[in-house]
């Protein structure tokens, strides 16, 4: 296994129980940019992911422009998010989305499956990551160019870590699972 570049203590490859244990929310970032081949394989994990019914209503909004990233913080504050080399945004589209019976919309879900397998393979080259939903969605929109009737769910930095992550605690598994019933 190779050693993932910029970040020595992760291993290209690693067994997926490793890879989603040492993920973490990143926000401080190398302005190294992302080799091209590297973003590929990281979007391209998100493209293979499920969606309700195969529909696939999402589109994956890469900005890598630092001039566009820069007009982000007009809808997002925190200078880590908008100085990282590569910013994700998931966007889907409700109106085409799988909807049940009962009028439940399956977009959001859609696209927060794909978010995580992006955030997972960039961890796995050794980038960080962190989830963002806290955004002014109509701004970022604006910024860019999301058409009506499409959504941005979420948004990721995504970059080489340039500090240690914070670690951070979970509830015991058995606080989070019932068997059977309620």
């Amino acid at each position: 296994m190779r050693q993932a570049a910029c970040a020595p203590d992760i291993e290209k490859n690693m067994d997926f129980q490793e890879l989603i244990r040492i993920r973490r929310s990143i926000r401080a970032y190398q302005p190294t940019e992302v080799p091209e081949d590297v973003l590929h394989r990281v979007l391209d994990a998100g493209r293979v992911a499920p969606t309700a019914c195969n529909i696939q209503p999402f589109q994956i909004l890469v900005v890598t422009d630092p001039e566009v990233r820069a007009k982000l913080k007009d809808a997002y504050r925190s200078d880590w998010f908008w100085q990282a080399p590569v910013i994700v945004a998931g966007c889907v589209e409700p109106a085409k989305a799988w909807k049940r019976k009962d009028g439940f919309n399956a977009a959001e879900v859609d696209i927060a499956i794909v978010m995580d397998h992006i955030i997972l393979a960039a961890t796995e080259e050794g980038l960080g990551t962190c989830w963002v939903c806290a955004f002014d969605e109509p701004k970022a929109k604006e910024i860019l160019g999301v058409p009506d009737g499409v959504r941005i769910v979420a948004m990721t930095p995504m970059g080489y870590p340039a500090a240690e992550p914070v670690p951070f605690v979970r509830q015991p598994l058995r606080e989070l699972v019932r068997k059977n019933h309620w």
